[in-house]
């Protein structure tokens, strides 16, 4: 009788044991969790306001009925992020407020009046050198100014740009003589950061106030990179206008005093074109038992730079048209990198009438951007009225059928 007392008392310390040891492994695993590095990710904020992950309450939902904001308003943290509602005007917008700048206390208690002066005490000589001076044709534009803000905070490896406002902007839409703005900033040379500010209507003097935290960015690299603004004006019927750019070198620009504050004329879009958008080679057989066209998109060379960090990430977009009604589409998949791209994909469509006396084909050369809309670089129809090399490739898939035919073909603009 003792042994089954002995070995019940020993199992009963035993799973005592087990569960103290696993619940003290829980604890460590979960505070060392919490004081790890959030990882890479970039938190947009509206009018400034300093939020970082780990303050994020990811029940928290906008437009919340009074019950829940009451019980969330008192255990809301300081720096959670809090937007009212209540207080925007008729366009959405929130009411401008000048931020308080607290690393840089010569910029204390200034309005946006005095930006101009701002800049002289804020941007060191050297961040004056990196930057290119504007042209005599671009001064004489008068496409409006960009301001920004610059911040580096070391407690969280974090990359903060503020973007609040421009002025001066050029009118895009005729009729109303105003524009809708918003603004695409991209860090270069990867391109893998890509945000865009929320669409101000009716406005040539927007003010944004939107504040991108980008995380994971070491201190040492910042020197290496550049920030590139696109301003546009949104166009619900056609493409977005490109009103001008802003590039700024962050070679020689001193983060570690604190906020930057900085303002750069927007000088026009300088895109490097060659003298043509590319060449596609393209190979067409017509099967006319089958009643079938297949295509193999091949090789594109010599692709134009599609924005100032240089090269495209192209791809082939194929549409079949009936009647000028569009029946079917295709696309290949994206090359990086590349103004010489080879593709080698194969598409087979099925032709709805006898002939291709009414059929015509569509090629789209695109550069794939993952933050916005992708741009076309050429554009390509062959068609039986097509003209140059189009006509002729397509009165040879005809006289010749279940031939395979390949040849090069200049592309126009998109």
């Amino acid at each position: 009788d003792e042994i089954p007392t002995v070995v019940g008392i020993i199992s009963a310390f035993g799973l005592v044991f087990s569960v103290s040891l696993f619940a003290w492994i829980c604890c460590q695993r979960k505070s060392s969790k919490s004081n790890k590095t959030p990882p890479y990710k970039f938190v947009h904020v509206l009018k400034g306001v300093d939020i970082y992950p780990e303050n994020l309450n990811s029940k928290k939902k906008f437009g919340a009925d009074d019950k829940s904001e009451a019980k969330n308003k008192s255990a809301m943290p300081k720096n959670s992020l809090h937007l009212d509602l209540e207080k925007r005007d008729l366009n959405g917008n929130f009411p401008k407020t000048t931020p308080k700048i607290q690393s840089s206390p010569g910029l204390e208690n200034s309005s946006p009046k005095n930006f101009a002066e701002r800049k002289k005490d804020s941007v060191s000589p050297d961040s004056i050198k990196s930057i290119t001076s504007l042209s005599s044709e671009d001064k004489q534009d008068k496409l409006g100014t960009l301001f920004f803000s610059l911040e580096y905070n070391f407690e969280k490896k974090a990359f903060v740009v503020n973007i609040k406002e421009a002025r001066g902007l050029p009118a895009m839409d005729e009729q109303s003589m105003t524009s809708d703005p918003y603004i695409k900033m991209t860090i270069l040379p990867e391109k893998k950061h890509k945000v865009k500010t929320r669409v101000l209507r009716k406005t040539l003097d927007p003010a944004f106030d939107e504040t991108f935290t980008f995380y994971g960015i070491p201190y040492s690299q910042i020197q290496d990179l550049t920030l590139h603004f696109m301003i546009l004006s949104f166009d619900r019927f056609s493409r977005d206008d490109v009103i001008g750019e802003v590039l700024i070198p962050l070679a020689g620009i001193e983060l570690s005093e604190g906020r930057l504050l900085m303002d750069r004329e927007i000088i026009k879009r300088n895109v490097r074109k060659s003298s043509g958008r590319g060449e596609l080679l393209i190979s067409l057989c017509y099967q006319s038992t089958t009643n079938t066209l297949t295509v193999v998109v091949l090789k594109a060379r010599h692709l134009p730079k599609s924005d100032v960090s240089g090269l495209s990430d192209p791809y082939v977009k194929v549409n079949l048209y009936h009647a000028k009604k569009r029946i079917s589409k295709k696309k290949t998949h994206v090359k990086k990198c590349t103004p010489n791209a080879v593709f080698n994909e194969l598409f087979v469509f099925d032709i709805p009438c006898e002939g291709l006396d009414d059929i015509s084909i569509e090629f789209l050369v695109l550069d794939s951007d993952r933050g916005s809309r992708n741009e076309v670089i050429g554009r390509l129809t062959l068609e039986s009225s097509a003209e140059g090399t189009g006509g002729e490739h397509w009165k040879e898939i005809c006289e010749y059928p279940r031939r395979q035919i390949a040849k090069w073909h200049m592309l126009c603009d998109g």
